[in-house]
């Protein structure tokens, strides 16, 4: 039975999964301009590339999230016991999209692996183009973290929306 507790549960654990990529941007953008003034050769001149643009995606999805967990859980508690219409009117269909969108994100993350595989691969053993070798493998790397962390966001979610729709259409 989907309680306040599976609310509570869920928000805390968004909110705790913003704060991680939160740090992991902000890692990957630290990172990324070490590489990149610091290293200063092709492999981490192209390396730093898709650190520093993914690393400042994820801060910025990470800084969301971490932002309004707090927020979205207090407002559905709330609206668990006083307004469950609320649930089903906004809640539930937020989270349909959501799960849409995880759809969509994990296409672009596989095609951006693909892509990262192929520049790693196709460029392995040139020593003229190292530098889409160090772009390819940081793509690829970054691509498969971002699934990985979205994958564990997509599980939450269905958990959390099956829950919810349960509650609402009973």
């Amino acid at each position: 039975m989907f309680s306040k507790a599976d609310i509570e549960r869920y928000f805390i654990a968004e909110k705790i999964a913003g704060l991680v990529f939160l740090c992991l941007g902000i890692a990957a953008v630290i990172l990324a301009l070490v590489f990149f003034f610091g290293l200063k050769t092709n492999f981490y001149k192209g390396a730093a590339i898709p650190l520093f643009i993914v690393g400042l995606i994820i801060t910025s999805i990470g800084f969301t999230i971490y932002n309004r967990s707090d927020a979205d859980r207090i407002r559905n508690t709330y609206a668990y016991d006083m307004n469950p219409g609320e649930l089903k009117n906004k809640e539930l269909p937020r989270m349909q999209k959501v799960l849409k969108n995880f759809v969509l994100v994990k296409y672009a993350e596989v095609a951006l692996l693909i892509v990262g595989l192929f520049l790693f691969i196709y460029h392995r053993n040139s020593t003229e183009h190292i530098f889409w070798k160090g772009f390819g493998l940081t793509l690829a790397i970054m691509a498969v973290i971002a699934l990985a962390a979205d994958y564990a966001a997509e599980k939450r979610a269905k958990t959390y929306s099956t829950g919810l729709s349960n509650f609402v259409n009973r």
